[in-house]
């Protein structure tokens, strides 16, 4: 009996492994198959074969040389510039907002909470065409400054996470701290963001992929202003039906230098990510 519970485990588990191994090839081949064809030597949009017949560096080196016509390293740099700043500027606003809502009480606290989360339910391309017209009224259309203004200023309404982890951490040591004569400010800069470190790095991360990925909200504020276009607008733009044939394999080249950074932060950060995130689902 018990050599047939262990045969039915282990055929159990050879099956489930299997599934997930074709799974796992299913999802990382369009992946691979990008990265193949941006080391492709031939040029043109019409991929008639799986592998490229020869490989160059060529895509990547003209990506970032070949600046006539479309101008990839100004895009790179708009976006670093613009998810750098975001990033910095909302991970101080959530977990400001977050400490507040976990440590203080106050006689607002409940409805703006439950504000907070209902304004959540809802997408945020709702709000874009508003947007727009207020960024225009205030002259700010097709600049940079615009998007780090859109992307930072409601941040603190996703402070759902951050809070159930501060909700995690004893208040006796609030109150011991307080007893010592800190105030609120040290407490939580002192004490409370060092003994965090997962839930910040969980909301840097969110922080700086928002708008290293975004493209709706770019291309409506951007317009034409091409020299001002993000990398999600402008790799786009290079499979536009006017570039498309010269432009496709650096497109790919480009995507996958665009992968690059997100892709050895998660390496690097994924066990503060993880235990980030289910530590901040443990409490309300």
């Amino acid at each position: 009996m018990i050599k047939s519970y262990k045969l039915r485990r282990n055929l159990s588990n050879a099956l489930v492994y299997a599934i997930l191994a074709i799974m796992g090839l299913i999802w990382i081949s369009p992946l691979v198959w990008m990265v193949l064809h941006s080391l492709r030597a031939e040029g043109g949009s019409a991929v008639p074969y799986l592998m490229p017949e020869t490989f160059s560096f060529k895509n990547y080196i003209e990506l970032f040389t070949d600046t006539s016509l479309l101008n990839f390293p100004r895009w790179f740099l708009n976006t670093f510039v613009v998810a750098c700043f975001s990033c910095v500027i909302s991970t101080l606003s959530v977990l400001m907002v977050s400490y507040s809502f976990s440590r203080l009480r106050f006689k607002a606290r409940k409805p703006l909470i439950n504000i907070g989360m209902i304004i959540g339910m809802f997408p945020g391309f709702m709000t874009m065409i508003a947007i727009y017209y207020l960024l225009k009224a205030m002259g700010l259309t097709q600049t940079l400054p615009a998007l780090v203004i859109c992307y930072s200023a409601g941040a603190g309404i996703g402070f759902q996470i951050s809070k159930g982890f501060f909700d995690t951490i004893p208040r006796a040591l609030d109150e011991a701290a307080t007893i010592d004569g800190a105030t609120k400010n040290q407490i939580f800069w002192k004490i409370i963001l060092p003994m965090s470190k997962p839930i910040v790095v969980y909301t840097v991360l969110t922080s700086f992929i928002g708008p290293w990925t975004d493209f709706i909200l770019v291309r409506i504020i951007m317009g034409d202003a091409r020299d001002n276009y993000t990398v999600s607008v402008g790799l786009q733009l290079m499979v536009s039906q006017q570039y498309i044939s010269k432009y496709f394999t650096r497109f790919l080249a480009g995507s996958t230098v665009v992968a690059i950074p997100i892709t050895l932060l998660f390496l690097k950060m994924q066990n503060y990510y993880v235990e980030g995130v289910t530590a901040g689902g443990v409490k309300g």
